[in-house]
């Protein structure tokens, strides 16, 4: 496919700068515009929208700072009339960001040490409506279809991403809106999907293995 015109956003200058200097050099491949934040994404889709320029792939990242984050930015895209696909493009590769990014509707999950080759073939494939993984993410979907009864749900990962916040049981039923009774009952399901019979252990072993970010990556 030739002229994609792509939405590049994350909050780093400087890692826009090289992803558009990457971009640039692939054949039939160009960057619209630039965005700082989810908010900033929204409003260059509108406005370009109002110019008649089009967006072939929103390649976004996931955390950018006090700005809207690249989840909750996808999820305003998807709400968009005729909306272009998302391509998430992140150092994050936990169960957790990535759960919650295809959740949002993201048509892709890729890395930022993936080779330029495979980012190249991952824009390449979101602008024909493909679906573009890297391998560790490939990997993590595909086992949670094989495995579904081991696999943490979306709810339990949610929950485990707030245990390790340091929120009480108490506290973390009032932010999701459900009782404290059933805050408890996932947590059961949790200690036993994991191997573990406390929350100190649940964190570690869910931070171990990649599930959610370590405490001090958490936003």
């Amino acid at each position: 496919m030739n002229g994609i015109r792509i939405l590049l956003v994350d909050d780093h200058p400087v890692v826009r700068a090289g992803l558009r200097a990457m971009l640039t050099e692939f054949e039939g491949i160009a960057v619209a515009a630039e965005a700082a934040d989810g908010d900033a994404a929204l409003e260059e889709l509108k406005r370009l929208q109002i110019l008649g320029d089009r967006v072939d792939v929103v390649l976004m990242d996931l955390q950018m700072g006090a700005g809207m984050d690249g989840v909750t930015a996808t999820a305003q895209i998807r709400l968009l009339d005729d909306p272009p696909p998302v391509l998430i493009l992140t150092t994050y590769d936990t169960d957790a960001d990535i759960l919650a990014a295809v959740e949002a509707g993201a048509s892709g999950y890729m890395l930022k040490d993936a080779p330029p080759e495979q980012i190249r073939q991952a824009v390449l494939a979101a602008a024909s409506g493909q679906t573009a993984l890297a391998p560790r993410v490939a990997a993590l979907l595909m086992g949670r279809i094989s495995n579904p009864a081991t696999a943490l749900t979306p709810r339990e990962v949610q929950l485990l991403e707030l245990l390790a916040t340091g929120l009480s049981n108490r506290a973390i039923a009032k932010q999701v809106f459900i009782s404290e009774a059933t805050v408890k009952t996932h947590l059961v399901h949790i200690y036993g999907k994991l191997g573990v019979d406390n929350r100190t252990a649940a964190i570690a072993a869910a931070t171990q293995r990649r599930i959610i970010r370590s405490p001090g990556q958490q936003a």
